[in-house]
């Protein structure tokens, strides 16, 4: 029994470096773009108006 729940608490160690691996192999391109001078600047401008967008939708949806 005492091997179950040593199991069980080796899940949220799995779930979250699992997460953490995940949104490294995800951001590896992006980190990418940012070598390059030209594609810099185009990455901050889209990352910039994805915010502000989602920021205005997020702010009409709540009706604020």
């Amino acid at each position: 029994m005492n091997n179950f729940w040593n199991n069980i608490l080796r899940y949220p160690r799995f779930f979250i470096s699992s997460v953490t691996g995940l949104i490294l192999v995800i951001l590896t391109p992006f980190k990418n773009l940012f070598k390059i001078p030209r594609l810099r600047i185009f990455a901050i401008v889209f990352l910039l108006v994805f915010i502000l967008s989602l920021y205005f939708i997020i702010k009409n949806m709540i009706a604020l």
